[in-house]
């Protein structure tokens, strides 16, 4: 029983662990990408000018998942 309890445990820590490191990584990733949309956007280059507009693909789920996350850290605040 012991060796059930502490299975069990090691892995609801280890599933913590490993979905905060995924919401971090995520986020850093929304915060390069949304950089690099910037930086596109600003320059005159007709090429930048597209590849400001191909970010939006990665950027829009991107969003999606920190507001998600956003919702939960609060939620998980109020609780």
């Amino acid at each position: 029983m012991i060796s059930t309890v502490t299975t069990s445990t090691v892995s609801i820590l280890t599933t913590a662990a490993l979905a905060g490191s995924l919401a971090l990584i995520g986020i850093l990733l929304l915060i390069s990408l949304l950089i690099q949309k910037e930086l596109a956007t600003a320059s005159a280059d007709s090429r930048l000018h597209r590849l400001s507009q191909a970010l939006n693909i990665g950027i829009a789920p991107l969003l999606i998942a920190f507001a998600l996350i956003v919702v939960f850290k609060v939620a998980e605040v109020l609780k």
